[in-house]
């Protein structure tokens, strides 16, 4: 592994236009997005639905899940037949659908031995009074069914405020929603399943998005249980520290740099996603917006400048 040692993996965004996006990545980020309704840039991806290509180096113009088949050792010769996460900006203009994702044993049963679905958010940046939807008051299913037949979705949400630097865990199984005026970051399993419960009657094209309320129904948790966890904040010479979440999924950090950090690339791989200012990673430039991979056998890294990260591995 030593020719790879000190080969970063930087990836290019795949950009999604939809009904609820905005342009705030161009300004955000300085990314070159196709649209005023780009809603996401997925930036760490090998799902067949949008899959990163690398930009530089020895496998500049392959994509991830070429690496991920074909040199499994830049991720620690891991099993699986696909890379596991993905990570997402998401920039919301509007409201996006009320929504749940099953878990692996729903998907891998009903469609088509697919992953389910567990998710974090870490609220990037949102409008003054901005808000989410994270969980339900339904104390059965069969009250859940009752307020949705009902239109009754203000009695069955949970309404969170909420402010740049805020933390959501999602399990699967949990109802939720960005609102409008939110841009995040996505960290998740590597799936594209959403059953989508309530769209607010959008049209887009003269007719409405298909709802996925049998699988909801089948899927939801109930009574809803808030994910456990909390932010822990420690403070080191150079950087401070921010335990976000572990779960069987991920695991999460963000690090605001103010000078030198040297961390030890320990894992499969680490993803890296530069969400504030700009700094070097082994002398390398790097600025917000910029995703990349340390890969397995990388060894020491130094990160040094005045930058945000919010790194997740395995």
């Amino acid at each position: 592994m030593k020719e790879t040692k000190k080969e970063m993996i930087r990836l290019e965004p795949v950009f999604k236009e939809m009904v609820w996006g905005g342009n705030k990545m161009r300004d955000y980020f300085g990314y070159e997005i196709p649209g005023d309704d780009t809603g996401e840039a997925w930036v760490v991806s090998a799902h067949p639905q949008g899959d990163c290509l690398v930009s530089e180096g020895r496998f500049a113009g392959k994509t991830l899940s070429w690496l991920w088949e074909n040199h499994r050792e830049l991720f620690g010769n891991v099993d699986g037949e696909e890379f596991p996460l993905l990570v997402k900006f998401i920039d919301a203009k509007e409201d996006l659908s009320i929504q749940v994702h099953p878990d692996d044993a729903y998907a891998k049963t009903h469609e088509n031995g697919a992953r389910g679905k567990t998710e974090c958010w870490y609220i990037l940046d949102c409008e003054e009074g901005a808000d989410i939807i994270v969980g339900h008051r339904a104390k059965t299913k069969e009250e859940m069914k009752q307020l949705m037949d009902e239109n009754r979705w203000d009695d069955f949400l949970m309404v969170r405020p909420i402010h740049s630097g805020d933390f959501f865990q999602i399990p699967s199984g949990t109802v939720h929603a960005i609102r409008k005026g939110t841009l995040l970051i996505e960290i998740q399993q590597n799936s594209a399943i959403t059953y989508r419960m309530y769209d607010y009657g959008r049209m887009p094209g003269g007719k409405p998005r298909e709802l996925h309320q049998k699988q909801a129904m089948d899927v939801v948790r109930c009574p809803y249980e808030e994910a456990a966890g909390e932010k822990a904040v420690s403070h080191e010479a150079g950087y401070d520290k921010t335990f976000l979440v572990s779960c069987d999924f991920y695991t999460v950090e963000k690090y605001d740099i103010q000078g030198t950090l040297e961390l030890e690339q320990e894992w499969p791989f680490l993803i890296v996603n530069v969400i504030g200012g700009e700094g070097t990673i082994d002398g390398c430039q790097v600025k917000k917006g910029n995703c990349l991979i340390l890969p397995a056998g990388y060894g020491d890294a130094r990160l040094e400048g005045k930058m945000s990260i919010v790194m997740s591995h395995i």
